[in-house]
Order: C-alpha cells, then sequence, then structure tokens
C-alpha cells in the first residue's frame, strides 16, 4: 500500500488535539482584546477547523472542560498581577502619607539625574524640614504631628507639576524633585511652597496652628549621585535652619 507522505494521517482522537490548540489561540486573540468573556464553544470549532460531524459530545465536553481550565489560570494570572502592583505600591510609599517614601525618592531622584545627564537638562531637587515638629508632639500629642506631616504633604502635592516628584524622606522632611528646572527657578520654587505653608495653618481639635518649614535646594545636571546630591540640598536646608535660629 502507498502512503502519502506530504500530509500526516489523522485519526478519530485527532480532533480533540486540534481543538485543544484552538483553544490556547482562542485564549490567545481574547488576551489581545483585554476580554474576560470566554469564547463560546463554536468559536473555538470554527478555529479549530472542526467540522460539525467532528464536533462530537466528547469533543464539546473536553474543549469546555479545557476553555474552564483556561478561564481559571488566565483569572489567577490577573490576581497575581493585581498582587504585585499592590506590593509594588507598598514598597514606594510612605507609611503615613501617600507620596513616595526615600527609598522610591531616591531612585527617582538617580532616574532624572540620567535624564540630566544625558539630555543636559537641569533638574534640581528641594529639601523642607518642618521647624519646630517636636513641641508639636510634645504639647498636642503625637496624633496632631501626624496631622501636620499630611497637611504638608497634601499642599507639597497640590502645588507641583505633574513631571515632578514629592516625597516624604523620613520624619518631619519632604523632598521634591522638579524636572528641568536650573538654581534660580528652584529657589523660587521652594520659597513659594515654604510661604504656602506658613500661610495654610491646619486644624486641630478647634484650634488652627501654623507651621513653618526651612528648606534648601540644590541644582545638577548629571553625573552626580543621588545620595550626593541630597546630602547638598540637605545641608542647604541646615544652613538656613542655623540662620533662622541665630535671628
Amino acid at each position: 500500500m502507498k502512503i502519502d507522505r506530504t500530509r500526516p494521517q489523522t485519526t478519530g482522537n485527532a480532533a480533540p488535539v486540534r481543538a485543544a490548540e484552538a483553544a490556547s489561540r482562542a485564549y490567545g486573540a481574547q488576551d489581545a482584546t483585554a476580554s474576560n468573556a470566554p469564547r463560546p464553544t463554536g468559536d473555538v470549532a470554527t478555529i479549530a477547523g472542526l467540522s460539525d460531524a467532528e464536533l462530537t459530545p466528547k469533543v464539546r465536553q473536553a474543549l469546555d472542560m479545557l476553555m474552564n481550565e483556561v478561564q481559571s489560570m488566565r483569572a489567577e494570572l490577573s490576581q497575581a498581577r493585581s498582587r504585585i502592583n499592590y506590593l509594588e505600591k507598598l514598597a514606594d510609599e510612605d507609611t503615613l502619607v501617600p507620596i513616595a517614601n526615600r527609598r522610591a525618592f531616591v531612585r527617582e531622584m538617580s532616574r532624572m539625574i540620567a535624564y540630566a545627564e544625558r539630555y543636559g537638562a537641569q533638574t534640581s531637587v528641594l529639601y523642607f524640614d518642618i521647624n519646630g515638629f517636636k513641641e508639636i508632639n510634645d504639647t498636642c500629642g503625637h496624633a496632631a504631628g501626624d496631622e501636620a506631616l499630611q497637611h504638608v504633604a497634601t499642599l507639597l502635592s497640590d502645588s507641583i507639576r505633574e513631571s515632578d516628584i514629592v516625597g516624604r524622606l523620613g520624619g518631619d522632611e519632604f523632598g521634591v524633585i522638579l524636572a528641568q528646572a536650573g538654581s534660580e527657578s528652584a529657589l523660587e520654587k521652594a520659597s513659594s511652597l515654604s510661604a504656602l505653608i506658613e500661610n495654610t495653618p491646619f486644624e486641630w481639635e478647634g484650634n488652627s496652628l501654623s507651621l513653618s518649614v526651612s528648606f534648601g535646594a540644590y541644582s545638577f545636571s548629571g553625573g552626580e549621585d543621588a545620595g550626593e546630591a541630597l546630602q547638598r540640598a540637605d545641608q542647604a536646608m541646615y544652613a538656613q535652619k542655623q540662620r533662622r535660629a541665630a535671628e
């Protein structure tokens, strides 16, 4: 008997195999269209090229089971992705206020330094420290201190561009990264934010509490370490705080 070797022979078991391959292709296409609804069995059968005769009850049952398994796996993958996104947010966000923590802030500074070095765009970092924060905690309690931190974080976040980044650097210290801003613009923005904080008291147990901050600014155009740049801004802030204390 002569066998035609140009085409593989098929048997009665080929239909489930083609159906399984079709189910995989169908769900791959489904991922591309971002649809969560499972494809009807008939659609998968069409993709597989199954005839009505091949779509027997057993094949249909196997196909349904396979599609359910694929759908379950897709749901588990979606949950895993959501969990990863949530954990990444926890790792980058401050535990008290909804802004970047020090880890995320320094990472973004490194990214901005690399950008500045590559494109020659000057970038600046501002460093803020709340004056007399310990007195707030001692006289009004730590809950009032937390409210003060949230108040400052909100004012800073609401007063910067989308391209800028605000973060809490620890304790009562905050940082702001100003994209494409030179030293003059940085000092103007720092002064503006300082005045905003001083002129916007927050309410605590029926009392209006005023805050003030000391600030420092440092501009860079690449080729520097993020920690070093942040330290220079911190030093500028500390120098201003000392001048205020001496007045």
